[in-house]
């Protein structure tokens, strides 16, 4: 994979970004914050249909991909989940081993995954990760997909704000099928104003945790 890797601090088994100085997932239960803001506020996997797909803004440790993938299979849908990551700073495949070894029930599809990913994704039965590396600014205008759900999850918008401005939005929804949705655990005012803008209905809904608030998002 590309050397444009991330720098890594860790708190206990939980990556920070040093450049953001943000963690990659809750320091309290990643895989139940993920299923709480990315699955639910997609309403997931209710909505599962065949021939599905989800795009996501920062792949990070790839566990919001394994959770949708774990979704997919338990919910008995057809075919394969289709799954785009935009992703700029790729974590190394040890990093992101060490860091998903803190959820078990998902160590057999994280043992695929680190095993098989390459610079642009992997297929399995049942699932199709595609990785687009680069800043989302630049890659997202020339994906020729459409998403039935967003999975928001850069860096906060104080630290990490290019992911988050109302241009790269606006390409989100102009990726969105009809109906489409998008959820983010960012409750930020701009991040609200930005996909409102772009199109989509906004709602502001409990959040995970200590979080008060999460966002999310349907195109009409």
């Amino acid at each position: 994979m590309t050397e444009d890797h991330p720098i890594l601090d860790w708190r206990g088994e939980v990556p920070v970004a040093r450049a953001f100085d943000d963690p990659y997932f809750s320091l309290g239960d990643g895989l139940a914050e993920t299923r709480h803001v990315f699955l639910d506020g997609n309403d997931l996997p209710a909505r599962f249909v065949p021939g599905f797909h989800v795009a996501e803004l920062g792949f990070g440790t790839g566990l919001n991909a394994l959770a949708a993938w774990r979704a997919w299979q338990q919910s008995g849908a057809e075919g394969a989940l289709g799954f785009t990551s935009f992703e700029r700073f790729p974590m190394r495949p040890e990093d992101m081993a060490r860091a998903l070894q803190a959820y078990p029930e998902l160590a057999d599809l994280a043992a695929v995954m680190v095993d098989a990913l390459t610079d642009t994704g992997f297929e399995t039965e049942g699932f199709s990760l595609r990785l687009v590396q680069g800043d989302a600014r630049d890659t997202l205008p020339n994906w020729t997909g459409m998403a039935d759900a967003w999975f928001l999850d850069g860096f906060s918008p104080a630290k990490n704000p290019e992911l988050w401005e109302p241009g790269l939005l606006q390409e989100v929804a102009r990726k969105t099928a009809r109906g489409g949705t998008a959820s983010t655990y960012s409750a930020a005012g701009s991040v609200r104003r930005a996909l409102a803008s772009a199109g989509f209905e906004v709602e502001r809904c409990p959040g995970f945790g200590a979080k008060r608030h999460m966002t999310v998002a349907r195109l009409t």
